[in-house]
């Protein structure tokens, strides 16, 4: 549905990264973890692609949803002159989001920078113990680990490339320690973050014979699976299909993608 939400706030988090909130109610009561909102960025011409943001929280009861990003490129740093009270076109909420864990199953959750969003609002959503695997190259793009351990039963295990802060090393090094000691343990990976990362993730899924769910940030233009503008190879079966991340995604089953043609 497209929804003209207007601004709570939008902040400055650390390192390039910021939080913006919107207010929609009607996105905000049909939405669902793993999902995300096409966004019209103000301020660009009028035929500049809507950009798509993983949903990092959702607030039914207020309407509120909170998106976490990065500047990386000529929309996001447009948005940077985004304020309270403006209002901003959204189309949302779109995709296939995440499935919950079966019952007596512990999800592990593995983020890459802002690949940490959708993962808090499935562990908040999720209401259960989980571990949250979290990667970056320094303290600085680990994010948001105060609000997974605000919720009092989110366990924390940070990893940066130059050891500023918890495991020096991929994301993949506690995670793999922690699967070491506990090689019994029924769980469900769910993960968020780089090709290479999601890769990884999908080979431990499999390799582990445990249930794997990766999320895809894909460059989009229509965001609802008519342009045909974020394909990726997938298997079916003994075959192989094209899949829209925008519609068939973002979050797609381990085992499922050709990573020989996935997007790096």
């Amino acid at each position: 549905m497209q929804s003209e939400t207007t601004v709570l706030s939008h902040e400055p988090l650390q390192a390039g990264y910021r939080l913006l909130r919107l207010v929609s109610p009607s996105i905000a009561a049909a939405a669902r973890p793993g999902q995300f909102v096409h966004v019209r960025v103000p301020g660009l011409d009028a035929g500049a692609l809507r950009r798509p943001f993983s949903l990092c929280d959702v607030a039914p009861e207020t309407g509120v949803l909170t998106i976490l990003y990065k500047e990386v490129g000529r929309g996001t740093a447009a948005m940077r002159t985004i304020r309270a009270g403006d209002a901003v076109d959204v189309l949302g909420p779109l995709g296939k989001g995440f499935p919950p864990p079966a019952e007596g199953v512990l999800p592990l959750l593995i983020g890459g920078g802002f690949g940490v969003a959708p993962l808090y609002y499935l562990a908040r959503t999720l209401g259960r113990p989980c571990h949250l695997f979290c990667g970056g190259r320094t303290a600085q793009d680990i994010l948001l680990t105060d609000w997974f351990a605000q919720l009092g039963f989110c366990e924390v295990h940070p990893a940066t490339d130059d050891g500023s802060l918890g495991v020096r090393g991929l994301v993949t090094a506690p995670l793999d320690a922690w699967r070491a000691a506990h090689p019994e343990t029924r769980v469900a990976l769910y993960a968020c973050g780089p090709a290479p990362m999601l890769r990884a993730v999908d080979e431990r899924a499999l390799a582990w014979g445990m249930p794997g769910y990766l999320s895809f940030d894909r460059r989009m233009a229509c965001g609802i699976g008519a342009c045909l503008g974020c394909t990726q190879k997938i298997r079916a079966g003994e075959a192989t299909a094209i899949a829209r991340v925008c519609a068939d995604g973002p979050v797609f089953k381990a085992g499922m993608i050709v990573w020989e043609e996935a997007q790096q």
